[in-house]
């Protein structure tokens, strides 16, 4: 009796749990960097000494360095900032799910390992509104995606500057927010997604208290004496767009604008026409982070019956179906700058969020997995096979990684499906792998389909162990005979 009593308690927990949903924690960051390289250590912005780790990092950067040979170079290679935060975060079991880089704009996805193959619909955008949107130095920058089915958006912008142009700040994310589109039917524009983060160097200040009220306040912590004052504050309540998104208490002292390298706020002398002023930069919370959780679909008025009026209708009962059935909520646990990184005129500002929603889905759509032993003797074998219907292509590819990959692009050695498929029958398709692309030191390795259609990978196998060539050792190990992860991986090992 006692037993069956424990079961149903147990079940019901679990009736509950489903219905409440899981909680996944995100970690934002902006930083306008004032185009320096970035420091030596990122652990206390990412926060990596808390006993909470995020599932996902999101982190946009606004003036990244892009003279002409470094921007040529950043082409080839990852720029130092992407670096930076791939090195530190890829030995934590992190990828770099996406990026997007338009001149010094910035910004980077990356998720634990485990909710990669879940992470789909993947793109990024840019649009320019620097001289009259054809220059890249202001603008904005997007990732959007699918995070267990939810459809999520990542805006990341640096706008005209100045105190006066704070109608011109709102008039270019308009002007952003309006011409960005997505092949997606879900989710076309970036409004149609379930939640839209719009972060970056927003560049709005504090107009009309003078600068002795504005840093009084600051020094005796009294914040909230400015925030009436604020533009982006003070433009909410006029435009019916900015209702739409939400941010946290402005808790934390202005951000912008300090002598580098110091905690004083800005002190210099600015160079006119005709010669030196003395005016400074006035502080201001120009660095925010905001988002839009989209509103609740409306059953649509079934008084029209032309078939616009219905493909609209259609389109809203399937959103207010999804929510229904799928919620999801946020709630902002911290928005607070770090004022420990000194190196820019500006300094960083985290926002921590928990996401709760149920999963549309939680199997991968591939099942991928290696036959038999692994080295660089033999040829080896991948079997892989497709969980659920998806659209697969001829460009599709597996990819053999070693434990702690830092993205998609840093793969050991690559195969096609279609062109190295061996054998299938109706479990399992069978893939052939060739020993000269297998590394001769071995390592744990995993396998990691990767769609491109969807432009992510859609299953990842348990990690697995790549053997040392036994051939190799018996040679002697030279260095000619070491491929170029070899030589990563040992490297790797000191």
């Amino acid at each position: 009796m006692e037993e069956n009593e424990e079961k149903t308690d147990l079940s019901l927990k679990k009736e509950e749990e489903e219905e409440r949903g899981e909680s996944f924690r995100l970690h934002m960051v902006t930083w306008n960097v004032a185009t320096v390289d970035p420091p030596d250590d990122v652990t206390s912005l990412l926060h990596l000494n808390s006993s909470k780790r995020p599932d996902l990092y999101v982190i946009g950067l606004q003036e990244v360095y892009s003279g002409p040979l470094r921007f040529m170079t950043d082409i080839v290679f990852d720029d130092p900032w992407s670096h930076r935060f791939m090195s530190t975060l890829a030995p934590l079991n992190y990828v770099k799910v996406s990026s997007i880089r338009m001149q010094g704009l910035l910004l980077l996805f990356f998720s634990k390992l485990e909710h990669v193959p879940f992470i789909r619909d993947i793109r990024a955008k840019y649009t320019r509104t620097g001289i009259f949107g054809y220059w890249g130095n202001k603008g904005g920058v997007t990732v959007r995606l699918s995070f267990y089915g939810h459809m999520l958006c990542f805006l990341n912008c640096h706008l005209a500057a100045h105190m006066e142009y704070a109608s011109e700040r709102v008039d270019e994310f308009e002007n952003i927010v309006n011409t960005q589109t997505f092949e997606c039917e879900k989710a076309p524009t970036i409004l149609d997604h379930r939640l839209v983060f719009w972060f970056g160097d927003l560049n709005f200040r504090i107009q009309d208290h003078d600068m002795h009220f504005v840093r009084s306040c600051i020094t005796d912590k009294k914040y909230n004496l400015l925030w009436s004052k604020d533009q982006l504050t003070m433009m909410k309540k006029k435009e019916k767009l900015l209702q739409e998104f939400e941010e946290g208490p402005l808790d934390f002292q202005p951000t912008y604008k300090f002598d580098r390298n110091t905690d004083t706020y800005d002190s210099r002398f600015y160079r006119t026409w005709f010669g030196f002023n003395n005016k400074k930069r006035k502080p201001a919370w120009t660095d925010r982070i905001l988002w839009r959780l989209r509103p609740n679909a409306q059953p649509a008025d079934e008084e029209d019956e032309n078939p616009t009026e219905l493909d609209v209708r259609k389109v809203k009962q399937l959103e207010l179906e999804e929510e229904e059935e799928f919620p999801l909520k946020i709630r902002q646990d911290l928005y607070t700058s770090s004022m420990e990184y000194r190196i820019s005129d500006h300094r960083p500002v985290t926002g921590i969020f928990t996401l709760e929603l149920r999963k549309m889905y939680d199997t991968p759509l591939v099942r991928v997995q290696p036959e038999g032993d692994w080295s660089a003797d033999i040829d080896s074998m991948v079997l892989y096979s497709p969980m659920q219907p998806f659209p697969s292509s001829n460009w599709d590819w597996i990819g053999l990684y070693k434990v702690g990959f830092s993205s998609v692009s840093d793969y050991i050695t690559y195969t096609w499906v279609k062109d190295d498929e061996v054998a299938f029958n109706d479990e399992f398709i069978q893939v052939y792998v060739s020993k000269e692309d297998i590394p001769v030191r071995g390592g744990e390795c995993v396998l990691c389909y990767y769609s491109h259609t969807l432009q992510c990978i859609v299953g990842i196998s348990e990690p697995f162990k790549v053997h040392e060539s036994k051939v190799a050792i018996e040679e002697g190990l030279m260095p000619d005979r070491i491929s170029e992860l070899d030589k990563k991986t040992a490297s790797d090992e000191f």
